[in-house]
């Protein structure tokens, strides 16, 4: 993986190559929500958009990837990408709120998510849903793929909860919002806050 310079403070821009996938992406944390997602899964790339438009995140990716293959890699190397942005984008993790939580609503379907920027990669991913259940041609078991690669990459720990829903798409989507709006308020300033906000005094 390289990486450019820091141009501002809470952005990143990196780049993941592997012999599966190519995958670029610029993360501002501090934006307007304004994206610009390509990965060649149209139903992903409209989950991903809502990252940046309900976290209020300036977010652009790029990804090119052995989809005659499986799906899998470029959706796992998507969210170890992303994961990445975060962690290079928060920098030392001082000043922040840390903690972030959110249900989002989508007409039946109903999520939580909970966020915490401990440095510890953790998921706990509790979404029941059909194995093999789909909208269009995407598999919904690689969510579960995509966060775990995610938490990883970004260190934090993450609690996703499907607590409702019938309509795929709509429970698809609920997820990606409350996980929006959870790190939105999660990765906030907290102006009261001077340093890191851990008793260890790191993240």
């Amino acid at each position: 993986m390289t990486t450019s310079p820091r141009p501002s403070p809470r952005t990143a821009t990196l780049l993941r190559e592997t012999r599966e996938t190519r995958i670029e992406g610029t993360l501002a944390l501090d934006g307007t929500g304004k994206t610009n997602i390509s990965t060649g899964m149209p139903f992903f790339d409209h989950l991903l958009d809502q990252v940046g438009r309900h976290g209020l995140f300036d977010l652009s990716l790029a990804a090119a990837g052995d989809l005659h293959v499986d799906w899998h890699h470029t959706v796992e190397d998507t969210g170890l990408l992303l994961g990445s942005l975060f962690d290079q984008a928060l920098g030392e993790r001082t000043a922040i709120s840390r903690y972030g939580f959110f249900y989002a609503p989508l007409d039946e379907s109903l999520a939580r998510t909970v966020v915490d920027l401990s440095g510890r990669p953790f998921l706990v991913y509790d979404c029941p849903l059909e194995r093999g259940e789909r909208v269009r041609d995407f598999d919904l078991d690689l969510l579960e793929d995509f966060f775990q690669a995610f938490s990883q990459k970004a260190r934090l720990t993450l609690h996703i909860h499907l607590l409702s829903g019938r309509n795929s798409h709509h429970k698809a989507e609920a997820l990606f919002k409350s996980f929006a709006r959870a790190l939105r308020m999660a990765v906030a300033p907290d102006p009261r806050q001077t340093g890191v906000p851990s008793t260890k005094g790191s993240l």
